[in-house]
């Protein structure tokens, strides 16, 4: 199949066009940085010529809920009118599990107005819902590290692997559209506190890890939040076998 990656150059989106050539596919590669502008809307005609199916792993940075909204709602609209003038008959959207029992985040007020953009849209859909990945820690810690220390929030997560992600969007990419997929996650619950420890273990780093709640993460994303829901697909990678890639 002739697929397009949308946010081709982050961490998944390498990683899905790397399942996705493994297995014979033709991809298009979407992202500013190669000239396709999801928030213009330049050079997405010409990138979606014969694409049959659209994976979208984009993401933000903005840390401001309207700031989200605008940039997910825009690109979506954008992406989902030109899918629709090639004629694409999938679009395959990476979100998040438990994106509706959090209300406070300002990245997943984006992510909740690109799940209604899509299941609204012209072009047949999934929507994959992923838990947080097996770097999710390493990421968090780097905000707020500062001579030697950073501050975690004691959240609770069945994280996944991004290479067992890129994997599962391939294969749905491939498939019939099935509208909410169920959640995906990894085999094991964590602590992030300790996911944060190993990880800085695991790359030689010795830097001391404070719990907090204050932070852009709120209590709202305590006890079971983030874990995924009943009937979850569960990836095979541990956070441990992860962690021995590093």
């Amino acid at each position: 199949m002739r697929i397009a990656v949308a946010g081709a150059t982050g961490n998944i989106g390498t990683l899905t066009i790397a399942a996705l050539q493994r297995d014979g596919h033709d991809v298009v590669r979407i992202s500013r940085s190669l000239g396709i502008d999801l928030v213009t809307g330049d050079g997405l005609d010409a990138a979606l010529a014969g694409v049959e199916a659209v994976i979208d792993v984009t993401s933000s940075n903005a840390t401001d809920p309207a700031e989200t909204v605008a940039f997910f709602g825009g690109a979506t609209r954008n992406l989902l009118a030109a899918e629709e003038r090639a004629g694409v008959g999938h679009h395959v959207l990476l979100s998040i599990a438990g994106l509706h029992r959090v209300k406070g985040n300002a990245h997943y007020f984006g992510k909740r107005e690109q799940e209604r953009l899509v299941a609204a849209g012209p072009v047949p859909w999934t929507i994959v819902p992923a838990t947080q990945f097996h770097d999710f820690a390493a990421m968090v810690a780097s905000w707020t590290e500062q001579d030697g220390v950073t501050t975690i929030p004691p959240l609770l997560l069945q994280p996944i692997a991004p290479a067992d992600v890129a994997d599962i969007l391939a294969e749905v990419a491939t498939g019939t559209p099935q509208g909410s997929y169920r959640d995906i996650a990894g085999p094991e619950p964590q602590d992030l506190v300790d996911m944060a420890r190993r990880t800085y273990q695991a790359r030689g780093r010795t830097v001391k890890v404070v719990p907090t709640w204050s932070g852009m993460f709120g209590q709202d994303m305590a006890g079971d939040t983030l874990l995924p829901g009943e009937g979850a697909r569960i990836a095979p990678t541990t956070f441990d076998e992860w962690l021995a890639t590093l």
